[in-house]
This record gives C-alpha cells, structure tokens and sequence, in this order.
C-alpha cells in the first residue's frame, strides 16, 4: 500500500509564491519519476513538471522560468517551487509518482489526492 500526501496549496496574490510538497510513504523499492500535474476548472489535466529519478526536469511552457520541481530521494518526496504566480495559474494540483513497491516486478504509477492553488488578481 501507497500513499501520496500533497501540502502546501492555498490563496495567493498574484506575484506570490508557494511551495508544494508531496511525500510517498509505504512499501516502496525506489521511485522512478516524479511530477506535478493541474487540472483547472473546465479544463484537462494537464502537465506542470517532471523529474526523473536522475533528476533530469521538465516543464510546460507556460511555467518555465517559473516554477521549479526538485525531489529528496531519502525522503520520497517532490517539492514544487511556484514563483511569480498569476491567475491562469489557479488550478487544482496533483503529484503523480511513478514507483516499484514490494512484491510487483514492474513500477506502479500513483496520484495524489490533489490541493488548490488559487492566485487572485
């Protein structure tokens, strides 16, 4: 068993920051990519950033220069750095982890339960 717990969403003025956090916990071998996805009312989830286990980043368009993704291997956790946020930025945010747990030979890919991001003009 898997659970991804997401902190750190919350109100923000535009040209604020926040910081989200998603930590993995249970019977897990070792994590593979990690990433931040976002789903807007009325739209498709769509992909914030990725990190591979190597630590190699990618970012949609319209967060790059922005936002930044890092992750703490000996804590099983993804961290997103959300910079100069605007409006268009309010979403609902969920971290996805791909992951071998105990007993599966092939990576399992999980989400988060998700949190709100809300930036006012």
């Amino acid at each position: 068993q898997v659970r991804l717990v997401e902190s750190g969403g919350g109100l923000v003025q535009a040209g604020g920051s926040l910081r989200l956090s998603c930590a993995a916990s249970g019977s897990i071998l070792s994590i593979n990519a990690m990433g931040w996805y976002r789903q807007a009312p009325g739209k498709q989830r769509e992909l914030v950033a990725t990190i591979t286990s190597s630590a190699r980043t990618n970012y949609a368009d319209s967060v790059k220069g922005r936002f930044t993704i890092s992750r703490d291997n000996a804590k099983n956790t993804v961290y997103l750095q959300m910079n100069s946020l605007k409006p268009e930025d309010t979403a609902v945010y969920y971290c996805n982890v791909d992951l071998f747990v105990v007993g599966r030979p092939i990576p399992i890919n999980y989400w988060g339960q998700g949190t709100q991001v809300t930036v006012s003009s």
